[in-house]
């Protein structure tokens, strides 16, 4: 293996609170990294890096973690233009257009529904997106929602089954049998191809007991749930994600009091995802509420033809900077190393010894950057595993 140094880093953003200042970003200036085969060895000023083989001089621009993208759909097919439109004509968002990208997926062939995932990623990577989650729930048949989770774990080892997206279409009159074949032959083909379990708790969806019911036949085979909780109406989804030791409770946009402190005291992420609201004209969810109750807070793109049909973590940090309450501290915190929380996941989100070498070089000389510049192309270079992808 070679080494590799990154030096004359203007700012670092490590998220090791005991490097640079003492926060939680952990903020060396003048910095450098050093990479041996995939890891992080090294980080501190740059006059004081060891000797590599190789050596890049980022000339006075910032380098962050890649960023952690822990929630998309991305096996589907089909598109949702003319929804889109339509909400933005004034028309209200509804769940119901899920059953669109549903025909669209179930028709599309493996191939075609690999080619999109893989167009997708390569899209967020370029935007400095190293790590993502994804999930099946536009099939909603056992062999489609197993394909889907096939194809997606050829792209990423984190995998969720969402057989619980909507009520299939098929079972539009028994939701009940539906529920039976989600935890049931549904889950039995499933659970060999994926991490994580999640359902979306919502009017139109699955209530509490049929939520409960999912995750915890979902757990009893192994896959560990995360939640769509109180993303258009308030309910029992981040009550449950807490009690059920979830990972992640996602969108978290209409929260009782109850539901803040329950996030501030448990082990559950609040996952936020600023780019449906932008796409739906929904209620911003209140990050400040969250982290000032010392929830952990990620945010995520969402990435779906519906509802935030985005793969850009920027942008989504402009978003929470601007219309939810975050600093841009936070914001950059919780798209790396929130993320990493959300996956329950120590090797990624930061740049420290012993981590992935996951890197992000701006065309800026700070992360602030990325929420004062919106829309710019900032992300000039990207390290996944210690090898440059972009």
């Amino acid at each position: 293996m070679t080494t590799t140094a990154v030096t004359h880093i203007a700012s670092l953003v490590t998220n090791d609170p005991s490097l640079g200042n003492g926060a939680p970003l952990g903020l060396i200036q003048d910095a450098a990294v050093v990479i041996d085969g995939d890891r992080i060895v090294w980080t501190g000023e740059s006059s004081k890096a060891p000797a590599t083989d190789n050596v890049l001089d980022a000339a006075g621009r910032a380098v962050i973690p890649g960023f952690v993208d822990s929630h998309s759909h991305l096996v589907f097919a089909g598109d949702r233009t003319q929804e889109f439109n339509a909400r933005m004509s004034g028309q209200p968002y509804r769940a119901g257009g899920i059953r669109t990208t549903v025909a669209a997926t179930r028709a599309a062939s493996d191939e075609e529904l690999s080619a999109n995932v893989a167009r997708y990623l390569a899209e967020a990577l370029r935007q400095g997106t190293t790590t993502f989650e994804t999930k099946s729930g536009y099939g909603l048949t056992v062999e489609d929602e197993a394909r889907a989770l096939r194809i997606a774990s050829r792209h990423t080892d984190e995998v969720t089954y969402l057989g619980a997206h909507i009520v299939s279409p098929d079972y539009a009159d028994d939701p009940a049998g539906y529920v039976d074949l989600v935890t049931g032959p549904m889950l039995e083909a499933c659970a060999p191809h994926a991490r994580w379990i999640d359902v979306f708790c919502e009017q139109g969806a699955f209530d509490g007991d049929q939520a409960r019911a999912i995750l915890t036949a979902g757990r009893a085979k192994g896959l560990h749930p995360r939640i769509h909780a109180n993303q258009l109406t308030y309910g029992p989804g981040v009550q449950l994600a807490v009690e059920l030791d979830a990972a992640s409770a996602d969108h978290c946009t209409h929260l009782t009091d109850a539901d803040v402190d329950a996030l501030g005291q448990g082990n559950t992420v609040a996952t936020l995802l600023p780019g449906a609201e932008f796409s739906t004209r929904a209620t911003w969810p209140d990050a400040r509420r969250l982290l000032d109750a010392g929830a952990t807070v990620a945010l995520s793109t969402d990435c779906n033809p519906g509802s935030s049909f985005t793969s850009s973590v920027p942008f989504c940090v402009a978003l929470a900077v601007r219309d939810m309450g975050m600093t841009p501290d936070e914001a950059i915190w919780s798209a790396t190393a929130g993320g990493a929380a959300a996956l329950r996941r120590t090797d990624i989100g930061r740049i420290t010894p012993g981590a992935r070498a996951d890197l992000v070089l701006l065309d800026a000389p700070s992360h602030v950057h990325l929420a004062y510049r919106p829309g710019v192309p900032l992300v000039s270079a990207v390290w996944r595993s210690g090898r440059r992808v972009v």
